[in-house]
């Protein structure tokens, strides 16, 4: 069970990494519940940073 709901966190973060390389907006977050919500926002903040430091275009 621990590995499933770690999968789906994993996938929320790496979705919304995509999301911000993209440029999308964080309010296009389609999570409600807390912790997928948190993953997928951490994953665009990792991106906007990664773009920021010039490593995607």
């Amino acid at each position: 069970m621990k590995r499933q709901k770690r999968d789906r966190l994993e996938r929320a973060h790496s979705q919304g990494f995509k999301a911000g390389i993209s440029g999308r907006s964080k309010e296009n977050c389609p999570y409600q519940a807390f912790e997928s919500r948190s993953q997928w926002l951490g994953g665009w903040r990792d991106a906007i940073e990664a773009r920021q430091a010039g490593l995607y275009r």
